[in-house]
């Protein structure tokens, strides 16, 4: 099988998909590690979303027919002017696409993983890191280093 493009991570030779979500600003918003790209799979990633965050007014993604399912099946549970508006527009996914990379350039050194649940924490604390180096974090200062802020977090 080639090598796919990003977001998927290796596992015992297998490529696993990693569901990312950021907003329009390149915040992180969620993520959910997955054996399969699939229907389920998206609706699982998208109500752990929902149910962290608030329900988007729109979202774009890339041109995945589970993604358009979850967010179908997503919107028949909403009242009509409460309903995510789906955008499918190549450019527009670009902010995510560009986030990808951070995640990347710290697996792929790693060659892949041995087991699902090393693949699951690894790639949160991965997220973890990259939410503070963004400055997600409430009480965060810009002026100091990541580690000064990721000390500052577990002091308190």
């Amino acid at each position: 099988m080639p090598r796919p493009t990003q977001p998927y991570i290796k596992l015992n030779g297998e490529w696993i998909y990693l569901y990312r979500a950021v907003d329009s600003v390149g915040n992180t918003i969620e993520f959910l590690l997955r054996k399969h790209r699939d229907a389920s799979a998206a609706k699982a990633f998208f109500r752990k979303a929902f149910r962290n965050n608030a329900i988007p007014e729109k979202v774009t993604i890339d041109k995945s027919g589970s993604n358009i399912s979850a967010l179908n099946s997503a919107n028949k549970d909403l009242p009509e002017d409460k309903q995510i508006e789906v955008r499918q527009i190549k450019y527009l996914n670009n902010i995510i696409e560009q986030d990808h990379r951070f995640i990347k350039k710290r697996t792929k050194p790693m060659l892949g993983f041995k087991s699902f649940n090393s693949a699951r924490v690894t790639i949160t604390g991965i997220e973890s890191i990259r939410i503070i180096q963004k400055g997600q974090i409430i009480g965060s200062n810009d002026n100091i280093s990541t580690f000064a802020n990721f000390a500052m977090l577990m002091a308190s």
